[in-house]
């Protein structure tokens, strides 16, 4: 009786054994990778932030992101107003531009902690700042942005 109970449980531990070279192939990479993954995911998302494919790429499905005027937003809201955005214009519409200093990056394993300053320049050639916190999840061997926090500099 004892064999036949023990049996299914040989097998699970057998299968786990056999799954456990493939669960670790996607472990998070070594925090100094991490750190130079997750800046330089950063700058090409803020090269690329017209682009609804680099959103779509950027932020995870399960995201929150809150604005710096509070709006709290999902993913598929801002992919689609991005993408309505870049319906809307053409290649002689003025763009405004994107800059990251200050970048903090520290990683926790599959979690990372993002901190850093953004510099934003209009066309008119006005500029502002403001802090963003971004909170990655190592998936599917990505990262990508689960919560996200904007908070505009006075």
């Amino acid at each position: 009786m004892l064999r036949l109970l023990l049996r299914p449980l040989a097998g699970l531990v057998l299968g786990f054994s056999l799954l456990s070279p493939l669960v670790h192939a996607a472990e998070a990479p070594a925090p100094d990778t991490a750190k130079r993954e997750i800046a330089a995911l950063l700058q090409e998302f803020l090269s690329r932030v017209d682009d609804p494919a680099m959103h779509a790429r950027f932020w995870a499905d399960d995201l929150i992101y809150t604005s710096g005027k509070g709006e709290v937003k999902t993913k598929a809201e801002i992919v689609a107003g991005v993408a309505a955005a870049a319906k809307a214009s053409t290649p002689a519409t003025p763009r405004t531009s994107y800059g990251a200093e200050d970048i903090r990056v520290r990683p926790y394993g599959e979690f990372a902690a993002l901190n850093f300053r953004l510099l934003v320049k209009n066309p008119d050639g006005t500029q502002w700042y403001s802090r963003n916190s971004g909170a990655f999840l190592w998936r599917h061997g990505q990262w990508q942005v689960v919560t996200w926090q904007a908070t505009r500099e006075p």
